[in-house]
């Protein structure tokens, strides 16, 4: 997976009926860096998480994910891990039910995955019997992000992390994506948040700069301290 970069995307397209949505956008994530794309509401962020994800097909252009197409396989979904659509509860299951069928589902021992430590970190430790309808908005987000941290993976692809988090929030998981990134992991994320991003260690860009590069070259991300301004 090293030889290649985390994700390659050339010349894609997508329209919903007669509205374009992505005209010829390009994206390279390196192998083990993180990259955050930004822009307003409805401009294609998470379109373009869709198409990488493998949940939506584009109408023309290419995606690679570790140098293969991205698909319904299981090779595909042991390496990433994604929050691009709504997490699925199943009815019945308790929250550390859902963090013990994850860590099954992916080949660990639940007793030695840390889901007491996972649950105490996002403030869960105190719904671990509920149920995850029950929870409210910002609950459900944080099991969400703390079941995708939860499972071994070696890509993140996280639509507006920071949703439905306080600031306390913000920062923890800044953190951990960014030792995710120290550990060797890739990271695609689409944020409004700069300061979420450049402290979980991602470059920034933004749409408009990846629709209007050729798609076969490389993006310029700006520094930090442009992505602040």
């Amino acid at each position: 997976m090293v030889d290649h970069p985390a994700v390659e995307v050339s010349g894609l397209h997508v329209s919903y009926g007669s509205t374009p949505v992505l005209v010829d956008v390009g994206l390279t994530v390196p192998a083990g860096a993180g990259v955050c794309v930004t822009g307003e509401n409805g401009i294609g962020k998470s379109t373009l998480l869709r198409c990488v994800s493998s949940l939506q097909r584009p109408d023309s252009g290419t995606i690679r994910v570790f140098g293969d197409e991205p698909g319904d396989s299981p090779a595909f979904w042991r390496a990433v891990a994604t929050t691009v659509e709504p997490p699925t509860w199943y009815l019945g299951l308790t929250t550390r039910e859902h963090a013990e069928l994850v860590c099954r589902a992916h080949g660990q021992d639940p007793s030695a995955a840390g889901i007491d430590e996972a649950l105490e970190r996002f403030g869960l430790a105190g719904h671990a019997d509920a149920i995850p309808p029950s929870l409210s908005s910002g609950q459900k987000q944080r099991l969400t992000l703390a079941l995708v941290l939860l499972r071994p993976s070696s890509l993140l692809i996280l639509d507006e992390p920071e949703q439905r988090l306080d600031p306390d929030g913000r920062a923890m998981v800044a953190a951990m994506l960014a030792d995710y990134l120290s550990t060797g992991g890739s990271l695609l994320l689409a944020s409004h948040d700069d300061k979420f991003a450049v402290a979980s260690g991602a470059e920034i860009t933004s749409m408009e700069q990846l629709a209007a590069r050729p798609a076969t070259e490389p993006a310029a991300f700006p520094t930090a301290a442009d992505g602040d301004q």
